[in-house]
């Protein structure tokens, strides 16, 4: 029997239409403005990867810069963001992907770790897996070692875990 979702997942709400009409928003600031439920939310996404040997998280642009900054915070690890189009200083490599309503681009500064650094890559929701896969591209060719990913929520009818390299630990704290 599958457990209860927590308290806390009550909190995040779908808006319909947004960011454009056919699409559901998963909107986590109510869970972000409750202090109590964001700290509990936080430590479970921390569980798996405490003792793990994180040095840091790097969080997707934007809502992954929320949880990726608290949970680098949580794991006594550095933050790094993955960021859109210039929006970062100095050498940057860039990765491509498709979204479910488009295209875009995320960015990482080309210095930002030091290779071999065992990373953590944290998203808020995993839907097409195009961000996610996109992200654990450039940070590979930035010479990072991908210890995993965390994402708050799963939707699972996407099917976006099948784009993840299998041999790569993936936890997501809900399945939608």
């Amino acid at each position: 029997m599958p457990n209860p979702p927590p308290a806390w997942s009550r909190l995040i709400r779908d808006v319909a239409d947004f960011p454009s009409p056919g699409i559901v928003f998963r909107d986590i600031a109510p869970l972000l403005a409750d202090p109590a439920a964001f700290a509990a939310m936080l430590q479970a996404l921390a569980a798996p990867w405490c003792g793990q040997g994180i040095r840091a998280v790097a969080g997707i642009e934007s809502r992954g810069f929320i949880l990726g900054a608290a949970l680098a915070r949580e794991l006594d690890a550095g933050f790094v963001p993955l960021r859109k189009p210039g929006k970062l200083p100095g050498a940057v490599l860039e990765e491509a992907y498709a979204l479910e309503y488009g295209q875009d681009r995320l960015q990482v500064q080309a210095d930002a770790l030091p290779a071999g650094t065992r990373v953590l890559l944290v998203d808020d929701v995993l839907a097409t897996g195009g961000t996610l896969a996109a992200a654990a591209r450039v940070l590979h060719r930035q010479g990072a070692q991908l210890a995993g990913a965390a994402v708050l929520a799963e939707l699972a009818a996407f099917e976006g875990r099948e784009r993840w390299p299998a041999d790569v630990p993936l936890q997501s704290l809900l399945l939608l």
